[in-house]
């Protein structure tokens, strides 16, 4: 009969992202690593990749020297291509849609920051202004670089995570 496995002892909630929603009152609500200075990128295209019938869309955030792919969905590669390439659809899609709400709730959008990273998938954080009350609201990196890119705002990412995309 085979002996059970005891599995090493380790820190607990590996197996799950901590919280970025505050209405999660059971999980704590995440703080930022410490990964560096935050660094300003900018958009230098989105591209795909096919393997083994599968493609893979991935936007590259560059420094000027280092780039950092971010793997995204069919939809944001759409949003962010039309943006970058400056063409507009007939109807508008879900990050127009967004930036008209915000621009007539007059919304701010002051800078998109790429700052932590887990499990192999980046977080990011949308900084906005509300009159004078200025707010953190957690997103999608693509989605964050779709809406900033409708901006015109400063996207940034954490120093480390630039220098973790060059050594992998």
């Amino acid at each position: 009969m085979p002996e059970e496995y005891d599995e090493p002892d380790r820190p607990e909630n590996l197996d799950q992202p901590p919280s970025f929603f505050p209405y999660e009152d059971d999980v704590p609500i995440r703080e930022s690593g410490s990964l560096g200075e935050l660094v300003e990128v900018n958009v230098e295209g989105v591209y795909a990749a096919e393997n083994n019938g599968q493609i893979s869309r991935f936007v590259v955030v560059t420094d000027g020297e280092r780039k950092l792919p971010i793997l995204i969905g069919a939809f944001e590669a759409q949003a962010i291509a039309m943006e970058y390439e400056g063409s507009r659809p007939d109807r508008p899609l879900t990050h127009d849609l967004i930036r008209t709400i915000m621009m007539r709730a007059n919304v701010v959008l002051e800078r998109v920051v790429i700052d932590d990273f887990w499990n192999a998938v980046y977080y990011a954080k949308l900084n906005i202004r509300v009159e004078k009350e200025e707010m953190e609201i957690d997103a999608r990196p693509s989605d964050a670089i779709a809406l900033a890119m409708r901006f015109d705002s400063p996207i940034f990412v954490a120093d480390g995570i630039l220098e973790a995309a060059m050594e992998g």
